[in-house]
């Protein structure tokens, strides 16, 4: 048995947990910088924030313009405002870029006097606190120390080598209420990607796939609305609460290739990030062990490959990328050590290819 666990973040899954633990989360500072995109003002999330800040007289400053994907220079340029406004910790509401934002922002605005290559150096370095607040269901950054920026220097999105765990994680499922649909089924699938490359890990333990195959389980039990059903208020919260635990389970693993694949397909193509991870998945899985393969689409609820391969293509369509961007994807796979070390067989480029759905 082999088991290892270390989450400090404090996790609240609930219907209106921001406000019903405010008091806990708002003592974290003296003023409050809250990075978020413009979604947040219409699902509510914003105004339930702003609300208890105002109610436990936290003055803040919002950032609400985070892009897609956020850049090593906009988190830059944001930790520059943060220093401004004096603020002592940092908020993230809304999905993986808000909240992947907030943790880089934190980080340099502890660290004032570093440049941006400091992102992306290996030493430890202590941060402001972070809260964060998902309103999609699928990133589970709230319960991860990572945080994934685009690095327009070398032309991909990566991972920063700083562990940027949050004091707070706040994850209400009502946030999802009225979202489109296409935003919640590409982050859906992020979460079962989640799920998948943590199990089938080399650093898997009984403790990380313990969190897979319970939330495996919580995330077939709604699988099928994300094929065309009307989604109500208690799937939304099983969508957001497997979300979460799918972050829980990756922070003791990290991700695999997939992910690592993904992200050639966001940055070059501008493919949302959950749908450029699902892509890769069936191949993931064929690739594996039989039994290991067998066990996870099992707890995922698909009777096999073929099924699941059907079920991927009928949500996402066809891969949108050609044979030059695959090839550059491959190649990249190749060279990158984290994500191979995280693989639990060795890998080879006619694998990657074969993850990919061409011919090598």
């Amino acid at each position: 048995m082999k088991m290892y666990f270390y989450l400090p973040t404090r996790i609240y899954s609930e219907r209106d947990c921001v406000k019903k633990h405010g008091t806990e989360w708002a003592a974290l500072g003296k003023k409050a910088l809250i990075v978020t995109g413009k979604s947040s003002a219409s699902n509510g999330s914003l105004s339930d924030v702003t609300e208890v800040l105002k109610e436990h007289e936290v003055p803040y400053y919002i950032f609400d313009e985070t892009e897609p994907n956020p850049s090593v220079e906009m988190v830059m340029r944001v930790r520059d405002i943060g220093i401004q406004e004096q603020v002592d910790f940092v908020i993230g509401i809304g999905g993986g870029s808000p909240m992947d934002a907030a943790k880089a922002i934190a980080l340099m605005i502890a660290n004032k006097d570093r440049g941006a290559d400091f992102l992306y150096q290996k030493e430890e370095a202590a941060a402001l606190p972070v809260v964060e607040v998902p309103t999609t269901c699928g990133t589970g950054s709230e319960a991860t120390p990572y945080a994934i920026l685009t690095r327009h220097d070398v032309q991909i999105k990566a991972s920063l080598p700083h562990k940027i765990y949050p004091k707070y994680a706040l994850a209400d499922g009502k946030y999802l209420l009225g979202m489109r649909r296409d935003i919640i089924v590409n982050t859906a699938v992020d979460a079962l990607g989640h799920f998948i490359e943590s199990y089938i890990n080399a650093n898997a333990t009984d403790f990380s796939r313990m969190l897979c195959e319970y939330g495996m389980g919580i995330w077939s039990s709604v699988k099928n609305v994300l094929i065309g059903a009307e989604i109500t208020a208690e799937e939304c919260d099983t969508l957001m609460f497997a979300s979460t635990l799918a972050g829980m389970a990756i922070a003791h693993t990290g991700t695999a290739l997939p992910h690592g694949l993904s992200y050639y397909l966001t940055y070059e193509k501008g493919i949302p990030h959950g749908k450029a991870v699902g892509y890769f998945l069936p191949g993931y899985l064929a690739l594996s062990g039989p039994l290991i393969r067998k066990k996870v689409l099992s707890l995922a609820g698909f009777p096999d490959i073929q099924y699941f391969t059907a079920f991927i293509h009928r949500l996402l369509g066809p891969m949108e990328a050609d044979e030059e961007l695959v090839t550059k994807a491959v190649r990249g796979m190749m060279s990158n050590a984290g994500k191979l070390k995280n693989v639990p067989y060795p890998v080879t480029e006619a694998m990657l290819y074969q993850i990919c759905g061409m011919a090598y």
